[in-house]
């Protein structure tokens, strides 16, 4: 049960600094920028970010909880990995408001939410299968980072 709160706190925590970091800047963008249809209302957010940093820490849980291993360790990294960019983009996107800087890193954050899916699943399907909504939001958060830097340029 520890290593699973840890996990899931630890990714709640990046989620919030993100958050406390931007907030300025997302009020910026609910006020001033023009968004692309089917652009959720802004209550959407902290709730899917929530359920997606849980997802994401029970996933690592599992894979931590698997045993030492290499393939553990190629897992943790991933997962590290993506959680970091997951944290810049919001920096490039709501404080910085370079749309296209931040669909890069966007772009960047899919490969690697793949890639550690890849290597969760190596070690512990359903870790890998909690992520699927993951990859899935951020496809869609492209799709809105491109129509804000199409509509703000």
């Amino acid at each position: 049960m520890k290593t699973y709160l840890f996990w899931i706190l630890l990714t709640e925590a990046v989620g919030g600094l993100s958050a406390w970091l931007t907030q300025d800047g997302m009020e910026l963008y609910k006020s001033q920028v023009i968004k692309p249809p089917l652009s959720p209302p802004p209550i959407v957010f902290p709730i899917v970010w929530g359920i997606l940093y849980a997802l994401m820490g029970i996933g690592m849980a599992r894979v931590v909880l698997s045993g030492r291993s290499e393939e553990r360790t190629d897992a943790m990294q991933a997962f590290l990995l993506q959680l970091a960019i997951n944290f810049t983009w919001s920096i490039f996107f709501f404080n910085l408001r370079t749309y296209g800087g931040a669909l890069i890193v966007l772009a960047i954050l899919l490969a690697l939410i793949v890639w550690m899916i890849l290597r969760f699943r190596r070690i512990d399907r359903p870790a890998a299968l909690l992520q699927i909504p993951y990859v899935l939001w951020v496809a869609f958060a492209a799709y809105l980072n491109a129509g804000v830097w199409a509509l703000n340029r």
